[in-house]
């Protein structure tokens, strides 16, 4: 997985909800309700993400899918080599 995936992926999320909160901010029906935009810019910023971001999300999501396997691909190498040299110390 690409640390440079993960980035991209987070700072435009993070920009797809920073926006619209801080020009809702800026409206002066929001100041005082500033829950509200909150609210609205989270509904906005997941809609972006989901409009937008499905690429960068793939490429994540790859990325954590092919860690785990190699993982999993280690962890049974592991065992295996751990049973190999059990067996051997049993046939001494």
């Amino acid at each position: 997985m690409k640390r440079s995936s993960v980035l991209v992926y987070t700072v435009l999320r993070l920009a797809f909800f920073l926006v619209p909160l801080g020009l809702m901010l800026l409206l002066p029906v929001f100041r005082d309700n500033w829950w509200l935009a909150a609210f609205f810019a989270m509904i906005i910023g997941l809609s972006l993400s989901l409009i937008f971001l499905r690429r960068p999300l793939a490429d994540v999501s790859t990325g954590i899918a092919e860690r785990r396997a190699r993982r999993a691909d280690s962890a049974r190498r592991r065992d295996e080599d751990d049973e190999q040299a059990e067996d051997a110390a049993l046939d001494r």
